[in-house]
């Protein structure tokens, strides 16, 4: 005890203190002496406003007027193709693109408005929507159809017998991979936009949703060929434009568990891995063109993300050991693991409502929303990753409102049998950001990522943690964008009770500036700040 106290008192005498860290076994070990130097003077973030609205209560209802109008920054993208574009675009059908999304997937595009899917549209039609504006998803069943039948594409262990292409004058042609990526250059036609002289894929973005990557190893060379063969085929028969993505494969996904071995796990071997010829790979026509190209060769977009299952929603859990699963830490370590991976533009995945998983508590049907703060944080965190995008998706399109409870017994929990306040959450968060600070993300912004640095204890030390580190330590989340002179700072304390106070330093000390300032919390809410830096 006396020695202790005389440590203590010399720190005093030096202005310092001494920090210590928790050792394994619970004791405190001693890491050096931290000098206590007066902060510099803290200079305010000017928060950003909230909209004042009141959240629906309607079933089978969301209110795409809970904020005004603004624009996606011309630097990013954000894919409609979620539920109820029905309830607004007969009398509003450009709503969406005044309320932050860039881009409408075709299934929820009007016919013969926006997309003519019967027959040859007439010679004067033409979309309404540009080329940026549209987006096609791929799923299984647009693979396994009869006129394709590629059972591959819900059975990975069908590889070693799927055809890479046929001769044209094979009976069997269309039943080919090769097929299926051709023919999708008749989109134009939908659009009536062909250009002169052929015909390509004119939407903006094709992405694919076939999740079939898990395979056997003894299957691996066989799965990666036709991942190869058809990203290859699909990018030439679409236009320069065309941005192509998949949900899977994807650098590194951690299914929304942001543990620390992520951090140092390396690219999946179905996102890289080099095609090759095996035993009867060009009896089945694999081309040697495709040799020694991955799949990530032919992608524009990663699309690493994770669907919160219901303990992400929970309050009333702990959420702070390794492989808790954590909405924030989910959302950031995702994006933190992967940009490590690749230089790809990334775009995730985002959903609302818990995805569906017998294994998990409350999670056997997508019945549960997104709590206010996450819904809202979720449009304004992961913009601070650097992405380019998100792709905002749900397994229900049109909306029927105020039908009786359960509209299907079997059913109860969704589509019209949910509550969409999260929708509007969702949409308040993209409002604040980018109605606001749409002008920092003009491609010279710089996103700190975990290299943000902030004080848990009043500016004695100072961190720059990632999401799992502050996850496992119960910490606040800070993260920081910086352009020029300006900074924009969004914090949160994640699951915090709402009478709870929580305190946290930021500071930037780079490229000649000296900023610090302090932000102070409630609760779980979203704090949206910006400041002009001195020197």
């Amino acid at each position: 005890m006396k020695i202790a106290l005389l440590t203590t008192a010399f720190a005093a005498m030096l202005g310092g203190f001494f920090f210590f860290k928790q050792s394994e076994r619970g004791a405190p070990a001693a890491v050096g002496l931290v000098m206590q130097q007066p902060l510099p003077k803290l200079t305010p973030l000017i928060p950003t406003p909230r909209a004042s609205f009141r959240p629906t209560t309607r079933k089978g209802f969301w209110n795409v007027d809970v904020v005004g109008d603004f624009q996606l920054p011309s630097t990013k993208a954000l894919i409609f193709s979620a539920a109820g574009r029905n309830l607004h675009v007969d009398y509003a059908w450009d709503k969406l693109f005044q309320r932050g999304f860039s881009a409408i997937d075709q299934t929820r595009m009007v016919a013969g408005k926006e997309v003519w899917t019967e027959g040859f549209p007439p010679r004067n039609w033409t979309s309404r929507l540009k080329p940026s504006q549209r987006s096609l998803t791929l799923y299984q069943n647009y693979f396994t159809q009869e006129a394709f039948g590629l059972g591959w594409a819900r059975n990975s262990e069908q590889a070693r017998e799927t055809w890479y292409r046929r001769s044209d004058r094979d009976r069997q042609a269309r039943r080919t991979v090769y097929q299926a990526g051709t023919e999708l250059q008749g989109q134009c036609v939908n659009y009536n936009d062909c250009p002169n002289g052929g015909m390509k894929n004119t939407n903006g973005f094709v992405i694919f949703d076939i999740e079939n990557d898990g395979t056997s190893a003894g299957n691996q060379q066989e799965h990666a060929n036709l991942y190869v063969m058809l990203s290859k085929t699909v990018k030439e028969n679409a236009m320069s434009y065309t941005q192509l993505g998949s949900i899977t494969p994807v650098p590194h996904n951690s299914f929304g568990y942001s543990r620390a071995s992520d951090y140092t796990t390396g690219a999946e071997w179905l996102w890289n891995k080099p095609a090759a010829h095996t035993s009867n790979s060009r009896q089945r026509g694999m081309p040697d063109e495709i040799v020694g190209k991955s799949f990530a060769d032919y992608m524009d977009l990663a699309m690493p993300g994770t669907y919160y299952l219901y303990p992400e929603l929970d309050y009333s859990i702990r959420h702070n050991a390794d492989d808790a699963r954590h909405w924030l830490a989910a959302l950031l370590g995702e994006q933190e693991v992967n940009m490590a991976l690749t230089t790809k533009r990334r775009m995730a995945w985002q959903w609302l409502f818990n995805t569906q998983n017998g294994d998990f508590p409350n999670s056997a049907k997508a019945s549960n929303p997104a709590p206010p703060a996450i819904a809202e944080g979720m449009g304004v965190f992961y913009w601070f990753t650097g992405a380019y995008g998100a792709l905002f998706w749900d397994d229900h399109n049109r909306l029927l409102p105020d039908q009786p409870s359960p509209t299907d017994p079997g059913q109860q929990g969704l589509g019209n049998d949910r509550n969409y306040a999260c929708y509007e959450h969702y949409l308040h968060g993209l409002w604040r950001l980018f109605k606001h600070h749409g002008d920092l993300f003009n491609g010279r912004e710089t996103y700190l990522n975990q290299n943000t640095e902030c004080s848990f204890d009043g500016g004695r030390t100072w961190y720059n943690h990632n999401a799992n580190q502050l996850k496992t330590r119960s910490l606040p989340f800070v993260r920081a964008i910086v352009n020029g002179d300006q900074i924009l700072v969004s914090a949160t304390m994640p699951y915090a009770r709402p009478t709870e106070q929580t305190s946290v330093l930021v500071r930037y000390v780079q490229n000649g500036y000296r900023f610090y300032s302090q932000v102070n919390l409630k609760g779980d809410e979203i704090f949206l700040g910006r400041a002009t830096m001195g020197r």
